[in-house]
């Protein structure tokens, strides 16, 4: 019986096909010569007839024109898409990714079962880092489906992340979607997890007992968590503790890969740390990590770097160079100042309010400093809260009134279903018949709706923020804390700016969907631009192309809230060397000023001495509790009566130390002995030997045009009619796009149009016709490229021969446990001058030129048929005499890719500290496939 080894080629059914590691004697697993992953097959070899096969020669009757020979190679190249390097997944990605973001990646190589935590700073890369390893995953076949957990305001962002740079389509799994999602599952006992490889999945929809047991039994083998740092049980909000479940649940399988994304891992509570980290490795809960064996182990596990790291790695980044940060301060003016007033002495009456129950005291507390919340700031919020009820008012306990009330006042949007709670909770939770109690409430509302505008001193303030950032090239962002605030700010500012900036609102009653178109078109209209956002937009969304600078129009009550709306412009990618951030502070607003003593003026002293954002110790928000139970139950109104200095020394005192223990624990989870300079060379490599955009450009104008199609161009590349191809590719285009067909240079593109990379589904169904039509005499129609053809031209002195020759490698992998094998193709373009029988081989910087050959004359057809017919004809072996000649040579280069090809294994193998290098084997297949063959003739007949 015959033996097929793995890289080797056998014909059956009609075609060629190549043997791919895995079969037995019985059966051989086999993919079309050429093919795609999913076009595998398995053959019965005692059923069906199966050959030795070796791949045809051109025919000297199928002579194409000059750019026959660029077509092919970059057909042959762009439907490649598993590449032959260590990095399988390369071929198939739409995105560059930096040096620094492949150290998750060869950390994740590292790993048998992947468990990590990418903790890196805002900015950095944290999805595409995630992307990767994902990509990585599917592309070895380690993995066959994946979910991503984020909250519902990310989900959409995370799928057009994975759609348009990994070419991962992923359905959102959201209340909104699952009904349909679930119509289309065929089969009663299937869930959509099983008939959906790929998802993005609201993470407090699934949380419920009901959705999560349903989904842990068909829960894929790699889950990505978003924003991980919510999913922690650390005492806190029952919430947490449902997400930390469905987390513990799905980390219970040993062989599940979990990828962790957190820009903050460390919320200043230890237990919530622990319980995180322990979803990697369960030792990791309990290890101590003073020690260096447990700071190691968690190292294996945990990557960090902050933008000092990545700024000392890369020298110049498009970090900006600095954040200015200043503080406006305004009065109330005396009007306002005299309702503030009578509302707190309400405010403070209602606090000492005996009666009724705990619940009822709770309630009351939680709704007046609402109140306050919202009078601070805006007329117009202030009016709403006080007509509307406490959202607190639903609390069944004193418990669960103080999370509700912690959560929305405090800024902990604990709840991510919440996302940033920017909606009112009120402040009337009296009894319906309590008329002289409503009639109160209701006069302070008419009195705050009297002070809207030109009373409002604060958003006098605004506009001259506003104007002068606007004046210094700055485009600003203006986060307000509610929506009504928000709608009230953007309002007075187109008023005021009127042409001189286009001003936009985006708040939590838009669906993430429209917030970013909405964003997006903002972006395009000319001029200069604000922006009016509640804290909806404060996280997981980079507004850095458009936006320079934030403005604090209400301060947050948590110093992270404040890092994360100025992390939307001070991020990676911002072109400017300078961002602004300004803080709207109340002159004699006495809870301003609590807020920023506490906790704002310390957070920005350490992050301007770090150089990073420490969490605050939650103490933190027991401390501002107690300073606003202060304030209410008091008979002062103003910070210095109140005498709780010395528990906000402490608090400091704490921060300090969680500041000291990250600067030291900085540079260990930098991965600082990971090379990633190394790999990036290899990537280079690979990357290049795929086809630059410009090539690949260029090859779909050239193919569409000689496939008849019309092409227009545009500012953002070019559209073509499709009506007119040939059926065979029209078939295989993506369904529904426009007509005609617009094809991007530029990242990204809209939703059924084409970006000109080779992972795009349009490019890659016209490289793979090309190439069909190209191997295949007998396809009707135009056919672009041919196998072999003779020109003129002024390139070359003497008679130059190109070769397009495929090589099949069969690779053994060192791996856990024993060895895995694979099969990869690569592409090369060789060339020689003079004869076959006395080669003088061309370097490889010679080789590309002469793709880009200019003809100098056209050759009649039946002449160059007459001088290919002189290479091909065969010899007494029935092959072309050409490659008996050649064979030795090509056999040679074959050993030279093979060798190449083990060297950057083991290099990556080093570079990321994993072993077994030395064991990698890869053996060529010979002979070696000659797809094209292609002469060169000096332009003048003299040089034959």
């Amino acid at each position: 019986m015959a033996v097929y080894t793995p890289g080797s080629l056998v014909n059956a059914r009609g075609r060629d096909w190549v043997v791919l590691p895995g079969g037995d004697d019985d059966f051989l697993i086999v993919r079309p010569l050429g093919g795609r992953e999913d076009e595998t097959a398995a053959i019965l070899t005692n059923l069906e007839p199966v050959r030795q096969a070796s791949f045809p020669p051109p025919s000297a009757d199928d002579a194409g024109d000059a750019v026959s020979a660029r077509l092919l190679r970059t057909a042959l190249r762009i439907g490649f898409r598993s590449t032959a390097g260590p990095f399988r997944s390369l071929a198939g990605l739409a995105v560059e990714p930096r040096p620094y973001q492949l150290v998750p990646l060869l950390m994740a190589m590292r790993l048998e079962t992947v468990r990590l935590l990418i903790a890196d700073d805002v900015g950095i890369g944290k999805t595409i880092e995630a992307g990767l390893i994902a990509a990585e995953l599917l592309a070895q076949g380690a993995v066959n489906r994946l979910t991503v957990l984020c909250g519902p305001a990310l989900a959409e962002q995370w799928q057009e992340e994975l759609r348009g740079k990994f070419h991962i389509d992923a359905e959102l799994v959201l209340p909104s979607t699952v009904k349909q999602l679930e119509r289309n599952v065929i089969g009663d006992d299937r869930s959509i997890f099983d008939h959906y490889p790929y998802t993005v999945v609201s993470t407090d929809f699934i949380k419920s007992p009901r959705r999560r047991d349903e989904f842990l039994q068909s829960c894929p083998e790699l889950v990505i968590v978003d924003e991980a740092h919510t999913c922690v049980a650390d005492g806190g909000s029952g919430a947490a503790t449902l997400r930390y479940e469905l987390l513990r649940r799905i980390a219970e399988r040993p062989d599940r890969h979990l990828l962790l994304v957190t820009a903050t891992p460390h919320s200043g509570k230890e237990e919530g740390f622990r319980n995180l980290i322990g979803l990697l490795d369960p030792e990791l809960a309990t290890v101590d990590l003073e020690t260096r064996a447990g700071r190691e182990r968690l190292a294996r596990h945990m990557v960090q770097r902050r933008r000092g790291d990545i700024i000392s790695y890369l020298g110049k980044t498009t970090f900006p160079e600095r954040r200015e940060t200043r503080e406006e301060r305004y009065h109330l003016g005396d009007e306002y100042h005299r309702l503030v007033r009578r509302v707190l002495a309400y405010a403070k009456e209602t606090v000492a309010d005996a009666s009724g129950d705990r619940l009822r005291q709770r309630v009351r507390y939680w709704s007046v400093l609402a109140l306050l919340r919202a009078l601070a700031s805006s007329p117009r919020a202030a009016a709403a809260t006080l007509r509307k009820r406490a959202k607190v008012a639903e609390s069944e306990t004193p418990e669960e009134a103080d999370r509700i009330g912690r959560a929305t006042v405090l800024d902990l949007a604990d709840d991510e279903a919440n996302e940033s709670v920017d909606v009112l909770p009120g402040a009337d939770d009296v009894a319906e018949d309590d008329r002289s109690e409503r009639a109160r409430l209701l006069r302070f509302a008419r009195e705050a709706d009297a002070l809207a505008g030109d009373k409002d001193a604060k958003l006098a303030k605004l506009d001259e923020v506003v104007q002068g950032l606007l004046a210094d090239g700055f485009d600003p962002i203006v986060f307000c804390r509610f929506i009504d605030t928000a709608e009230y700010v953007a309002e007075h500012l187109r008023a005021s700016l009127g042409q001189a900036a286009t001003v936009e609102c985006v708040t939590g009653t838009l669906p993430p969907g429209e917030r970013e178109a909405r964003i997006d078109e903002l972006s395009r209209t000319e001029g200069r631009h604000v922006l009016v956002a509640t804290d909806c937009l404060s996280e997981g969304v980079n507004l850095q192309d458009t936006f320079q600078a934030v403005v604090h129009y209400d301060l947050a009550w948590n110093p992270t809230r404040h890092e994360q709306r100025e992390g939307r412009v001070d991020r990676f990618g911002q072109v400017r060397d300078v961002v602004r951030a300004v803080t709207m502070i109340g002159a004699d607003n006495v809870i301003d000023e609590i807020v920023m003593r506490v906790l704002l003026r310390k957070h920005e002293a350490i992050r301007r001495r770090l150089g990073v954002s420490v969490p605050v110790p939650n103490s933190s928000n027991l401390l501002v509790e107690a300073l606003m139970e202060e304030l209410l139950t008091s008979g002062g109104e103003r910070w210095e009566q109140l005498p709780l200095n010395l528990s906000t020394g402490d608090l400091h005192r704490e921060w300090e130390s969680s500041a000291d223990r990250e600067k030291a624990s900085r540079t260990k989870f930098a991965q600082a002995g990971i090379k990633p300079d190394e790999v990036a060379r290899e990537i280079e490599e690979i990357r290049a030997s795929l086809g630059s955009n410009d090539e690949i450009e260029r090859f779909v104008r050239d193919s569409l045009e000689a496939l008849g199609s019309s092409l227009t161009d545009e500012e953002y590349g070019f559209t073509a009619v499709t009506a007119t191809l040939p059926a065979g590719l029209r078939d295989t285009l993506p369904p529904g796009h426009p007509q005609p067909l617009p094809f991007h240079r530029h990242m990204p593109a809209p939703r059924r149009h084409a970006h000109l990379d080779r992972t795009d589904p349009a490019v890659a169904a016209i490289a793979r016709y090309v190439l069909d039509s190209a191997l295949d005499p007998t396809t009707p129609g135009p056919r672009p490229a041919r196998r072999c053809g003779v020109m003129r031209t002024a390139a070359v002195q003497r008679r130059t021969t190109l070769l397009l020759a495929r090589f099949r490698m069969h690779l053994e992998l060192p791996v856990r446990g024993g060895v895995k094998q694979l099969v990869a193709e690569e592409a090369q373009v060789l060339a020689f001058r003079g004869r076959p029988d006395d080669p003088q081989w061309l370097p490889p910087e010679e080789v590309e030129a002469l793709l880009s050959a200019e003809p100098a004359a056209n050759i009649p057809a039946e002449l160059a048929r007459d001088d290919l017919e002189r290479l091909l004809v065969p010899g007494d072996d029935g092959r072309p005499a050409l490659l008996a000649r050649l064979e030795p040579a090509l056999n040679a280069q074959a050993a030279a890719v093979a060798e190449r090809l083990r060297a950057s294994h083991a290099r990556v193998r080093e570079a990321s500290r994993q072993s077994g290098a030395a064991r990698i084997t890869v053996t060529p297949h010979t002979p070696v496939d000659l797809l094209g063959i292609y002469v060169y003739l000096p332009a003048s007949a003299g040089g034959l």
